[in-house]
This record gives C-alpha cells, sequence and structure tokens, in this order.
C-alpha cells in the first residue's frame, strides 16, 4: 500500500540559500530508491518560513529504509542544525 510522508520545515529566509543544496541532494537521491514514487516542495502562503515536502512511496517499507539510509540520515542532520530545528514527519496512508 502506498504511502505519503509530509516533511515539515521552518527555514528563516536568510538560510533558505544554505539549505536549498542539500534539499536538491537529498532529492536527488530520494529518486533513485526503491519505492519512491513522487514528490513535491510546497511553502506556505502564511508563513513563508515553512515549508511542507509531500513525498509519495510504494510501501512503508521503502520508505522505512530510505528513512534509515545514513546518507539521507548524514544530510538530515546538516539541514536540522542550519535551521536550528527538528524536521517533522507524519506518515499517511494512500
Amino acid at each position: 500500500m502506498a504511502v505519503k510522508i509530509m516533511i515539515r520545515r521552518i527555514v528563516a529566509e536568510n538560510k533558505i540559500k544554505n539549505i536549498k543544496p542539500f534539499l536538491d541532494r537529498l532529492r536527488s537521491i530520494a529518486l533513485k530508491q526503491t519505492g519512491y514514487i513522487y514528490g513535491e516542495t510546497l511553502r506556505s502562503y502564511d508563513n513563508p518560513e515553512e515549508y511542507l515536502v509531500i513525498s509519495t512511496w510504494r510501501s512503508i517499507d521503502d520508505w522505512n529504509l530510505w528513512f534509515k539510509n545514513p546518507e539521507r540520515r548524514r544530510i538530515q542532520n546538516e539541514i536540522d542544525e542550519l535551521t536550528g530545528t527538528k524536521t517533522e514527519y507524519k506518515i499517511y496512508q494512500h
């Protein structure tokens, strides 16, 4: 069963340029992962510092493999360090 993952980040306007290469790298790697179907990034209309990534995976197992991927975790830690906030994840069944 497909799952959708909601990934919420708060990124100060002055830090988005520093984080963009990390986000681009994550997407590039995710595209090659087994079970990855699609992803999109949205910016909140009401709060321009809030970003939401919606990614679709073939199964929760595929997502979990990606979530545990050491390179993904390293990049994600760098993002959290740069933003000073913890990225939030929520999983929804399709």
